[in-house]
C-alpha cells in the first residue's frame, strides 16, 4: 500500500488541505507508505501558459515546502513512511535550467517524478491538461489531434532521454496524459507503437511508470494514466509499476486504485504473447 503521487496546500491550484489531513486519510485508507510530490516551480524565463500562471508553487516556497515535509515526516515516523518529493516538468528547451535546479534541491530529495505537461509549438508553449476548451485551442494550433497525441509522446521520449544530471527523477509521470479529454477529442490514429516505444526506453533505463489514478476520475478520460492494456506491457517488461492517486485534495486520495490494482492482478504476467 503505496501512494507515490500525491500533492499538497503548496499547490497553487489544489486545495487548501494540510498536510496533516492527508496524511491521516493515508493511515486510514491502510497505506504504510506515500511520497508527498508537489509540483516543483518552473524554470526561470518560463512563462506558464496556463490563465491564472498557477501550475507549480514558487521558487521562493521551496525551503518552506521542504520544512513542513520534515516537520510531518518528524511526527507521523511511527505510523507510516513519508517521502518527500517533486513533481519535474520537463520542457523542451528548458533542459540545462532544469538539470541546475536538480542539482540545488536534489539532495533534499526522497523520492521525485519527470512529468510533461507542456508542448511547444510555432513559437509558443501550451498546457495540454488545463481544460477541454483550451485542449481544443491546442488541436487548431497543432492542425490536428493526432499532431497534439504524437508531439505530446515524442516529448516524454524526449523526456527519458535526456540528460538532466544525477538528480533526474527516474519515474515517468502520468505517461498518457494527453489523453485526459479523449472522450471530447479522440485521437483517429492509434498510437500505441509509440507507447510501446516509450516503455521500451523506460525498461532499458531501469526508470518506473507513475500509474496514475487521476484519470478514471476525469469524466473525458474514465481511465488511468497510463490505460490497463499498457500496464499489461509494462508488467511483460519487468517495468517497476507505482500507483499514484495524484491527489490534489485529501480526498482524492486511493482515486481508482481498487478498479485498477484489480485489475493489475488480473493480468497473467507469465504470458508468452507478444
Amino acid at each position: 500500500m503505496r501512494d507515490g503521487h500525491i500533492h499538497t496546500p503548496f499547490c497553487p491550484h489544489g486545495s487548501s488541505d494540510p498536510l496533516e489531513r492527508y496524511v491521516e486519510r493515508a493511515i486510514a485508507l491502510g497505506y504504510k507508505e506515500i511520497s508527498f510530490t508537489e509540483h516543483a516551480p518552473l524554470p526561470e524565463g518560463f512563462t506558464d501558459p496556463t490563465p491564472y500562471q498557477d501550475s507549480a508553487m514558487r521558487r521562493e516556497q521551496l525551503d518552506q515546502y521542504f520544512t513542513a515535509l520534515d516537520d510531518i515526516k518528524a511526527r507521523y515516523r511511527n505510523d507510516i513512511i513519508i517521502h518527500t518529493g517533486l513533481e519535474v516538468d520537463f520542457i523542451p528547451g528548458f533542459e540545462e535550467k532544469t538539470a541546475r535546479f536538480l542539482e540545488e534541491v536534489g539532495s533534499f530529495l526522497d523520492d521525485s517524478i519527470l512529468s510533461v505537461h507542456f508542448l511547444y509549438c510555432k513559437g509558443q508553449y501550451v498546457c495540454i491538461d488545463y481544460s477541454p476548451e483550451m485542449f481544443g485551442d491546442i488541436v487548431q494550433l497543432f492542425s490536428t489531434i493526432d499532431n497534439v497525441y504524437k508531439t505530446y509522446y515524442h516529448t516524454v521520449l524526449q523526456s527519458i532521454r535526456a540528460n538532466l544530471g544525477r538528480y533526474k527523477p527516474k519515474r515517468i509521470g502520468h505517461l498518457t496524459l494527453v489523453r485526459k479529454f479523449q472522450r471530447q477529442f479522440p485521437c483517429p490514429v492509434s498510437m500505441d507503437g509509440l507507447v510501446l516505444q516509450i516503455l521500451d526506453e523506460i525498461k532499458e533505463r531501469g526508470y518506473e511508470i507513475d500509474y496514475n489514478g487521476a484519470g478514471v476520475t476525469k469524466p473525458l478520460c474514465l481511465q488511468p494514466y497510463p490505460p490497463n492494456e499498457f500496464i499489461r506491457e509494462a508488467m511483460k517488461r519487468n517495468i517497476r509499476i507505482i500507483y499514484g492517486s495524484d491527489a490534489h485534495r485529501a480526498d482524492d486520495l486511493h482515486q481508482g486504485a481498487d478498479e485498477m490494482i484489480k485489475e493489475a492482478f488480473s493480468f497473467d504476467k507469465f504470458s508468452s504473447s507478444p
